[in-house]
């Protein structure tokens, strides 16, 4: 009965799934290309800070996409929290060539605070403009980026403008893993056009990769010193800008933006770990509620294990019946995933192995219930605190 149960489920699921997927990835999105630049004698002066910890082969190149760019009244402040893999040395070269960039090395982290929070807020007590930009070192910023966002901010009277750059997908891991996590998150909170009607806290989010914000609305709420005990602090200032009735407006930037998230299995493990259950805490603060809420997310990764296993002991048993159903279950899921990859410009080809990528995500997800809101470990640092 169980069995049978569980056959059901897993050839139903990707059929679940791939309507929300469509959903997704398919329906029209807020796009910052279709925003028309201010003339550049109409243009305010934006200061843009990047935090920037251990990031030695990230942040030149960095700092030259932004420079670079056809935005010219910029301020840019790298703030180095510390490194100790020659980051600041990178930056300080970048800084030679031109005056706008100013590096400025982090002081020690105070009790309370998390790395990333303390950087940014740092950076703000240099910053002299009155649009902040918080963007990260692993972050490629196309010519027109800054434009198209500040051309957005006005023309939306956001408070606030994040943006979903194209991900970079370099690795086999990468391939195989990133699409789940994207899909889970584009499941849990819909398309972006859904996320700019939302006025409900619980179900803000922002993307820490790029937030442009009015300076008065970001210190209004607090800004990163309101979310400095935090490792989810941009899901968390979205959070509070919706909490003060701030408006939020999210669009793709999949032509403007790249960055690669993670660029090895065991970052990829950490960073999800380290991410995920402070996610659901955020939907339900009853820890209760939170841990069996967590656990339920299994179902998805389990749905697209269990039609190889179908697949497979069809084979073995010389049914049909589970072959087939197997095997379109496999497809179908397979055709999902080819269509995240495909997006990232990824190959293709990888999604054969989703079912490999499944059970690492599985792996993942069960760490994460795991460590619930205990020990964190990311850029050489344990944080012991949620």
């Amino acid at each position: 009965m169980i069995w049978a149960w569980w056959e059901g489920a897993a050839a139903a699921a990707p059929y679940y799934v791939l309507p929300f997927g469509a959903l997704i990835f398919g329906s029209p999105r807020p796009n910052l290309k279709e925003y028309r630049p201010l003339p550049p004698e109409s243009q305010p002066l934006v200061s843009i800070i990047i935090p920037a910890r251990n990031e030695a082969g990230n942040i030149a190149r960095c700092l030259r996409s932004i420079l670079a760019g056809d935005y010219q009244k910029i301020q840019v402040i790298c703030v180095d929290d510390r490194s100790d893999d020659g980051t600041l040395e990178a930056a300080e070269a970048v800084a030679a060539d031109d005056a706008r960039l100013t590096v400025v090395q982090g002081a020690m982290l105070p009790d309370g605070w998390y790395g990333k929070p303390w950087a940014c807020w740092q950076g703000t007590q240099f910053a002299t403009a009155t649009i902040l930009l918080f963007t990260d070192a692993d972050t490629v910023h196309g010519p027109h980026l800054l434009s198209r966002a500040v051309a957005a901010l006005e023309t939306e009277r956001a408070d606030l403008v994040t943006v979903m750059p194209r991900q970079e997908m370099a690795g086999f891991w990468e391939r195989l893993v990133q699409p789940f996590f994207f899909l889970l998150l584009g499941l849990r909170f819909g398309s972006l056009k859904r996320l700019n009607r939302n006025r409900n806290p619980r179900h803000a989010i922002a993307n820490g990769q790029f937030i442009l914000t009015w300076r008065e609305a970001y210190e209004w709420v607090g800004g990163h010193r309101k979310v400095s005990g935090t490792v989810i602090e941009d899901l968390m200032l979205a959070v509070e800008y919706t909490k003060a009735s701030r408006k939020l407006h999210f669009a793709l930037a999949d032509e403007d933006m790249t960055t690669r998230m993670y660029d090895s299995l065991g970052a990829i493990v950490e960073g999800w770990s380290k991410n995920f259950f402070r996610g659901v805490m955020q939907t339900f603060e009853a820890k209760p509620l939170a841990y069996a809420a967590a656990l339920l997310t299994l179902l998805f990764p389990a749905a697209f294990i269990l039609p190889v296993v179908m697949l497979v002991r069809g084979l073995m048993i010389h049914s049909k019946a589970e072959v087939a159903f197997g095997g379109l279950a496999y497809g179908g899921a397979t055709l999902l995933m080819a269509t995240i990859l495909r997006a990232s410009k990824a190959p293709m080809i990888y999604a054969i192995f989703h079912p490999l990528g499944a059970l690492v995500t599985a792996r993942i997800l069960l760490r994460a219930i795991w460590r619930g809101t205990g020990l964190i470990e990311w850029k050489g640092r344990r944080y012991s605190h949620a």
